[in-house]
């Protein structure tokens, strides 16, 4: 089961340097729509590829997505 992160999180992932903020933060505002981490991680990768997000955004989703379930 994820978890809702906090703004506080969401902003730190959000924030890094040559991240894409508007899909870290509408992708980690919604992680708990997914049944669980492989789903969260599965749908990260199809979305990645269709809206080309850089290596950075997705590393920060990935890591968001791990710590909304509790495997940071």
């Amino acid at each position: 089961m994820l978890r809702k992160l906090t703004a506080e999180e969401i902003e730190g992932f959000a924030s890094r340097e040559n991240v894409k903020r508007i899909p870290v933060e509408n992708f980690l505002m919604t992680v708990t729509n997914n049944d669980n981490i492989t789903a969260a991680l599965n749908n990260l990768e199809y979305d990645g590829k269709v809206y080309y997000w850089n290596r950075e955004t997705m590393k920060a989703i990935n890591e968001g997505i791990h710590l909304s379930g509790g495997m940071s």
